[in-house]
């Protein structure tokens, strides 16, 4: 059967979304209730996923489809990074969540001064 470019990214997503969860395609069969070669074929955008099956998945998953058709422009390791942020986001407090977000604003302040600070920088 032929890949379509839609499978195959699905898939893309899909294993990392599985990898960044540290599941083997086993256990994200037995989460979603489905066979481990039917998640390989999916994965490898072999097989086009009913979206009974999907739903199934991204539950596995711990993910919203919204979340798994969130296709994005940005690099692949700023896309990675911001997948595994959200992954770590969604088990903690909104309190603990604001509490991050300035910690993450004085380490950029902080980055930006240095980098400001540095002769270095200035012959560039």
């Amino acid at each position: 059967m032929p890949k379509t470019e839609l499978a195959k990214v699905l898939g893309e997503r899909i294993r990392m979304y599985r990898k960044n969860k540290k599941l083997s395609q086993e256990e994200l069969a037995h989460l979603s209730n489905t066979h481990p070669t039917y998640i390989g074929q999916i994965e490898r955008g072999e097989k086009n996923v009913t979206i009974d099956t999907l739903e199934k998945v991204v539950n596995a998953l711990q993910i919203s489809l919204e979340e798994l058709f969130r296709f994005s422009s940005l690099g692949n390791d700023l896309n990675d990074t911001i997948i595994q942020l959200n992954s770590h986001l969604t088990h903690i407090s909104k309190e603990d969540r604001d509490n991050l977000l300035k910690v993450i604003d004085v380490l950029i302040d902080w980055n930006e001064r240095s980098n400001s600070n540095n002769p270095m920088n200035k012959l560039r």
